[in-house]
């Protein structure tokens, strides 16, 4: 079995932050490598993260690490907004929120935001079961009231 790098953890989190959670589309490559897709990137030598995906009312992705041109890391992911929300403006007002949320991502579970964050009337709760070796987890976007307005689930772990 492969040892985890010890600063794989500081490198996603540093990534996460400086793509999709903190610039939303505007760290989009110009010319992604899969027709249709939006593909955002950070480099920090030895590392390169890289994340795909297609979507935006339901999504699909993939996020990768590779040290030395070498994908070591890598986690799947799907979801998205309720299939009742249909407006822009409401897309555009969870998604904010998310990416508020994804702000707060933590060496210790740099999967995607903390265990819970909550602004306004909104509450983000991620609950993650393993370690950057193994993982997989849900995260969800509810209204205080209980009303739920988002949905995603994720799982990877380090290759070998």
């Amino acid at each position: 079995m492969r040892s985890i790098p010890h600063d794989l953890a500081a490198f996603l989190v540093e990534a996460k932050r400086r793509t999709y959670a903190g610039l939303d589309d505007d760290a989009t490559v110009t010319t992604p490598l899969l027709t249709g897709s939006k593909q955002l990137e950070h480099r920090a030598p030895p590392y390169t993260y890289r994340d795909i995906y297609f979507g935006m009312g339901f999504f699909v992705g993939q996020e990768t690490v590779s040290r030395d041109d070498r994908v070591i890391w890598s986690m799947s992911y799907s979801g998205g907004a309720g299939a009742d929300i249909t407006d822009r403006n409401s897309f555009l007002a969870i998604y904010k929120f998310l990416r508020l949320a994804l702000l707060g991502v933590r060496a210790e579970e740099p999967f995607r935001g903390p265990r819970l964050f909550e602004q306004a009337d909104m509450v983000y709760r991620n609950e993650v079961d393993g370690s950057l070796e193994r993982f997989h987890g849900i995260e969800t976007i509810s209204r205080h009231e209980g009303a739920r307005l988002y949905e995603l689930h994720y799982s990877g772990g380090l290759l070998r």
